[in-house]
């Protein structure tokens, strides 16, 4: 079993950043909280989990988004036995 995120601590970063107004607002949070690696690598899994969703393939996504196929097949896991949450995403902002 995986450790639960559920915490007091992680309550607080999610109240940070539902408090945040906009793009700007996210980008200057990001930046202190996130290192750009880390930034990117989740913003390139956000991709993955859009193309996914398209039905593209891989090799498609692989050469597209530079990300490996275990990458692409972990965020295929999260798509398949997730907690919804890119769907949810996505269809709030119509991807």
């Amino acid at each position: 079993m995986g450790k639960n995120i559920r915490t007091k601590e992680v309550d607080e970063l999610f109240d940070a950043v539902l408090s945040l107004r906009d793009r700007e607002e996210c980008y200057k949070l990001f930046e202190d909280v996130c290192t750009v690696n880390e930034l990117l690598s989740l913003s390139q899994r956000f991709q993955v989990a859009k193309m996914l969703t398209k039905k593209k393939t891989y090799l498609e996504i692989a050469e597209a988004t530079g990300a490996s196929t275990a990458t692409i097949s972990r965020v295929n896991r999260s798509l398949i036995y997730g907690n919804d949450g890119y769907a949810m995403v996505f269809e709030r902002i119509e991807i």
